[in-house]
């Protein structure tokens, strides 16, 4: 278990914010890594040739220790529409196969297969009976192609068996893609289990970084496929600023040809590898760990207001949506922010996402806040 963070983070005692899977605040040493970039630019001068590679390897190597992957694997993009464009321009897909998704998947993760194979893609929805994770896999059949999948739902964490999922993949030779902006940071993934394709997350959610920074994995089979942009510096020899016109055809090794333009960025580049190296220290196992007994309060305290948590075998430990009956949650999600309490609304649902500046005391003033709003 970690011990609580919240002077990390900077939370005042008055203030609960349980709502990660829309941003995170920034902790104490990102921030920090922020303000020392934006002075070094204020100086050009100071700064070294170097760090236009050094900077987004140091991220790419954070990155990939969060991940559990090869470095090599590792492209830093603007955001995960753009990785899943990637994914869309490089898999292949047999015009007669379909692309499998979720009912109500997050938008980044659908335009991309809606464009690459229109009128081939296939919703799974939310099953009545059974979990969601089981209509996945028995929606694998042998005219998938390929199945794009969050680790767990955005809207209330509900998780799905991703490991199972590969195995079905594998049974009717699909690719899997994964989107991990809702779990990566916060609860563990097993690399060798999924295997995926391809795998994105966005840095300003769970990954504790700044808006703009974005991961994509790609396996050894497609790193070689062909970029989103021909940007200068992922070509091979980039590095030597004196031989830039000497034009190459080859790019720079890995999936560093996949890198977005820019990819430098001297003051996004170390917050993003600084925040990824803090959750490395903790271990993701920890956090998940640390967040669960929060959530699981939750849940108990939801239910106790006549709400309906995910089930616990479906639940991520890291956040949690509650269900009203016939009701829309974003009236009750709006009152709350009067009581400083700051959760988001999905539909009916109520989605809440601690971390690990969450304490006793946000509970209760949760709970208070979540009473008054409901009898409203």
């Amino acid at each position: 278990m970690i011990p609580n963070q919240r002077e990390l983070f900077g939370i005042p005692d008055d203030v609960v914010y349980f709502n990660c899977a829309y941003t995170s605040p920034l902790p104490a040493p990102v921030e920090q890594a922020g303000r020392e970039a934006v002075a070094l630019k204020r100086t050009p001068w100071k700064l070294p040739p170097e760090l236009f590679i050094s900077g987004p390897e140091r991220t790419r190597a954070a990155f990939a220790a969060v991940l559990g992957c090869d470095p090599e694997g590792v492209a830093l993009v603007p955001a995960v529409s753009y990785a899943m464009a990637v994914a869309a321009k490089n898999l292949p897909l047999a015009e007669d196969r379909v692309v499998l998704m979720l009912d109500e998947q997050f938008p980044s993760n659908v335009y991309p297969w809606l464009k690459m194979a229109p009128g081939r893609v296939r919703a799974v929805p939310r099953p009545k009976e059974g979990t969601w994770s089981d209509a996945v896999l028995a929606s694998v059949t042998p005219d998938v192609g390929l199945v794009a999948l969050p680790n767990c739902h955005w809207t209330d964490g509900t998780v799905f068996d991703l490991a199972a999922v590969r195995a079905a993949c594998d049974a009717v030779g699909a690719h899997l893609v994964v989107d991990a902006t809702q779990s990566l940071g916060a609860m563990p993934f097993d690399m060798a289990a999924v295997r995926p394709d391809v795998l994105a997350a966005s840095g300003h959610k769970w990954l504790l970084g700044p808006y703009g920074v974005s991961y994509l994995y790609l396996d050894a089979k497609w790193r070689g496929g062909e970029p989103l942009e021909e940007n200068w510096l992922n070509r091979e020899g980039s590095e030597d600023f004196s031989r830039l016109t000497e034009y190459r055809d080859g790019y720079r090794p890995g999936a560093r040809r996949f890198d977005m333009g820019e990819v430098s960025s001297f003051a996004l580049m170390p917050m993003a590898s600084t925040a990824l190296e803090l959750i490395a220290s903790w271990g993701v196992e920890n956090v998940a760990a640390s967040l669960k007994p929060v959530v699981a309060r939750l849940a108990v305290m939801g239910q106790a207001f006549g709400l309906t948590p995910v089930p616990e075998a479906e639940r991520a430990p890291h956040m949690i949506g509650l269900k009203l009956t016939n009701r829309l949650a974003k009236p009750v999600v709006q009152g709350m922010v009067y009581q400083n309490v700051f959760a988001s609304a999905r539909g009916s649902v109520i989605r809440l996402a601690p971390h690990l500046f969450a304490n006793a005391r946000d509970v209760e003033l949760f709970t208070n806040a979540l009473a008054r709003n409901l009898s409203t």
